[in-house]
Order: structure tokens, then sequence, then C-alpha cells
């Protein structure tokens, strides 16, 4: 007689959420250690990203907090980039380096958040997301800054992404640039800035040709 499966789960099943519920007792209510340890543990359970995630916004321990950000870097996914991604705006200093941190250690998963990243209302995660583009292609990371420059209107964010061009930057992106610096005609950084970078782009143009 063949037999129907059993609705009942089976060992393993019932050990990973046992475990995973032993990781979110010590999450909320271990000692320091446990915590660190359990974060630790969080990445490898299929719950894992949920537990961070809570952890994240109730955590006040600096060595729990950096080991939650590097167990949500281990899991990189997108899901988990989206969690990290939303510190980077934090007015804590440690949550928001933490936060970079952890975007830069998983950049295929973070290019997903870029262009939110890029677009975002406060222009210090615009500037702070310039940074991360660092970390991308090249194609990607001038086809990302192209499009902030051509209408960004904060200066200080227009600087930290000529800053990143001057490094990475491609010809196609020449007249960006000096489209940036006809738009900001009084600030003689921003000027400096771009034509050193126009200048580097150039010159690396031409070595390659």
């Amino acid at each position: 007689m063949i037999k129907g499966k059993s609705n009942q789960p089976n060992d393993e099943t019932t050990g990973r959420e046992a475990g995973q519920a032993d990781i979110a007792a010590a999450m909320s209510g271990g000692t320091v250690d446990e915590r660190w340890a359990a974060v630790r543990a969080a990445a490898n359970v299929p719950a894992g990203l949920d537990i961070l995630r809570h952890a994240l916004t109730t955590e006040t321990v600096s060595r729990v907090r950096e080991a939650i950000f590097t167990a949500l870097a281990r899991i990189g996914t997108p899901a988990s980039a989206a969690v990290v991604a939303a510190y980077v705006g934090s007015d804590d200093p440690e949550m928001r380096t933490g936060a970079l941190d952890a975007l830069r250690a998983m950049p295929e998963a973070t290019a997903r958040h870029l262009p939110d990243l890029l677009r975002d209302s406060d222009p210090d995660v615009r500037l702070l997301a310039c940074e991360l583009v660092r970390n991308q292609p090249t194609e990607a990371a001038n086809e990302l800054l192209s499009s902030l420059l051509a209408d960004e209107m904060q200066a200080n964010v227009c600087a930290a992404a000529v800053e990143v061009l001057a490094e990475i930057g491609d010809h196609a992106i020449l007249p960006v640039l000096q489209g940036c610096a006809a738009r900001f005609p009084d600030d003689p950084f921003l000027a400096f800035a771009i034509g050193l970078a126009s200048d580097r782009i150039g010159s690396q143009a031409s070595c390659r040709g």
C-alpha cells in the first residue's frame, strides 16, 4: 500500500524551527555575548533576515550592531541590502558607518538600491551614495552619476560625484561635467574639481586611444 505524505513536520524541519526560535529568543533577551553569537548564527537560518531586521531596530551595543551589519552583508541579497540601505540616512554616526561598510561589502546586492539612494530627498544620503557607486562596474557607475549630475542642485553632492568620476569616469561623461559646472558658475571649488576630473578623464581617453 502506498502511504501518503505525513502532515507531521520532519525532524530536520522541527530542529530548524527550534534553532530559529532559540536565536530569536537570545536576540531579544540574552546577554551581550549571547546576542552577538545569535547574530552570527542568524545569517545561516531561513528566518535570519527577519530576525536581523528586528534586532537592528532595538540593539544598542556597538559590538552587536557591527555583527548585525556583518551578518546582513553575509546574506548578501537585495533584500538584506534593503534593510541596510534604510540606515544610510541615520542620525546615529555609528549606524550610518555600519550601513555604508555593509553595503560596500555586497556591491551586487547594493546595485539595485543605488538609483533610489541617489534620488533620496536627503542630500546627505545622495552624497554618501556617490561613494557607494565607486564599487560598481565602470559603465554602470558612469550611468548612475551621469543621471545624478544632470539635475542635482546641491553643490556638495555634485562634488562627491565628481570626485568619484575623477577616478572611474569615461569620455562620455565630459559633457555632463561641463553642464554641471555651468549650473554652479559661482562655486570655485566645484569648478576646480570638475576641471581636474575632466583633465584626468581626457588624459586617460587619449592614452587608451
